[in-house]
């Protein structure tokens, strides 16, 4: 696969990262041999380059000795670097010394192995559209063509292949079995979701939000209903407009499930941070704790 669906998932995740923890002052990632595959836009290529040169030098240090190098933590008076191996690639973050450095880690030990699993995962169908003899032929603005005109071309194509072959047609009655039906399946498929579409029937497929574990407690708190930031809310009410959005499905990493209410989060401190506030007996039940990611998203009935 191409570095470059690398490149573009990482580069968004480093941004986000930054955004969710603004201790985090750079990020970046290279590979194995000291390419840069993906950096946030405030780090300068010079310094990265400086710190990468730095890094070989004590991997070299470490072959001699026969050992294999897993993470390189650097730690001054302003903060501390950090330079951890995932899979074919290297993460580069820099915090300052005020940086929670479990929140840290819980940001981008879990996120970064879960985007290049990802991307990972959709390389089959990649690699089968760089095989495709259309697609090595045709310009790239054929990848936008309607799927009715594309069975079309095609049907046309086979029948001037058979014309140039006159020997490879086949007999009456095998011809009678071989009616172009299955390609025109498109067209009517490209209908149905047309007409749902004008008659307003089709509702966005409900996002599903990354968020990260914090307790929440008290003797007024329900036990039923988890805490989430305004602003997600204010998301999916701008979404799906007048529908009532009254319930989110929970799921963690380990494939737990569960529905519950929720409501906004009431401290400012966790406003904008990517938190959600879950009561112990939920956290029971998802078997995740303080610190983990969960997915989220709204239940649209």
């Amino acid at each position: 696969m191409s570095n470059e669906v690398y490149a573009f998932a990482l580069k968004n995740t480093l941004k986000e990262i930054k955004n969710v923890c603004p201790d985090v002052t750079n990020t970046f990632i290279f590979e194995e041999n000291t390419k840069i595959l993906a950096k946030d836009d405030e780090t300068p290529e010079k310094t990265i380059h400086k710190t990468i040169e730095a890094f070989n030098d004590i991997t070299e240090r470490a072959d001699t000795i026969g050992g294999d190098i897993e993470t390189v933590t650097i730690q001054s008076t302003e903060g501390k670097v950090t330079i951890t191996k995932m899979n074919d690639f290297y993460l580069t973050t820099v915090a300052s010394k005020e940086a929670d450095e479990k929140y840290v880690n819980t940001l981008t030990q879990v996120l970064i192995p879960i985007v290049i699993k990802l991307v990972d995962e959709i390389q089959p169908e990649e690699n089968t559209n760089e095989e495709s003899p259309l697609t090595e032929t045709e310009p790239t603005a054929k990848e936008e063509t309607p799927a009715y005109e594309t069975a079309v071309e095609e049907t046309q194509e086979q029948e001037l292949e058979e014309e140039a072959a006159p020997e490879e047609i086949p007999k009456p009655e095998e011809a009678e079995s071989n009616e172009p039906e299955k390609p025109m399946e498109p067209i009517k498929e490209q209908q149905s979701q047309e007409t749902e579409e004008e008659n307003g029937l089709q509702i966005p497929e409900p996002p599903v939000t990354q968020l990260i574990v914090e307790n929440l407690g008290g003797l007024l708190v329900p036990s039923d209903t988890v805490r989430i930031d305004n602003a997600l809310i204010a998301q999916w009410n701008d979404l799906y407009g007048d529908k009532e959005i009254e319930e989110v499905d929970i799921e963690a990493l380990n494939g737990k499930t569960t529905r519950c209410k929720f409501k906004n989060i009431k401290d400012s401190k966790y406003q904008g941070k990517g938190i959600i506030q879950i009561p112990e007996k939920l956290q029971i039940t998802l078997e995740a704790t303080k610190g983990e990611l969960v997915m989220v998203k709204p239940v649209v009935e």
